[in-house]
């Protein structure tokens, strides 16, 4: 089968950095809990939610955020607003998405912002597990890794987003 080049970049990023990783493949998911249902081995708290948010305001042109948490939770708007210091909050469009990230579906966006150009936030409760699993630029594509890898690689911002 033929997927997005980021899953190949991710997966040549783990094998260069010789970080422990797994790979799946799977039925296409969208949702977080579609995620869940077709990798038993993992809980839905060690799913790494990634959302793409467009921030606007008077001063600035927009600008996007990656947001990264487990998928189990929801982030609070008025706590990242006051963070991210915007009025306004959105999630990107598909279409921005799809411009982003080069093509990849919603459901499919690994969290990799720094692959995107895009800034990363993530919240410390991901850490809590030592492991997190992600779609890893395909809807069908699944990848475990250990959270002490993943906050090397990607070296987010680590804030109170839930």
């Amino acid at each position: 089968m033929t997927y997005h080049p980021v899953v190949s970049h991710i997966r040549h990023l783990l094998d260069s950095h010789h970080m422990w990783y797994e790979y799946f493949e799977h039925e296409p998911v969208r949702t977080s809990e579609e995620a869940a249902s077709v990798r038993p081995e993992y809980t839905l708290n060690q799913g790494a939610k990634a959302l793409i948010l467009r921030l606007t305001s008077k001063q600035m042109e927009k600008s996007y955020v990656m947001l990264v948490f487990p998928a189990d939770k929801k982030f609070h708007n008025k706590k990242v607003k006051k963070l991210l210091q915007t009025a306004s909050l959105t999630f990107a469009s598909e279409e921005e998405v799809l411009s982003l990230t080069e093509g990849i579906e919603l459901g499919g966006v690994p969290p990799f912002g720094n692959l995107f150009h895009v800034p990363v936030i993530a919240d410390p409760s991901l850490f809590n597990n030592t492991r997190i699993i992600f779609n890893a630029g395909d809807r069908r594509v699944s990848i475990a890794m250990n959270t002490s890898d993943y906050k090397i690689l990607v070296n987010p911002t680590i804030v109170p987003l839930i």
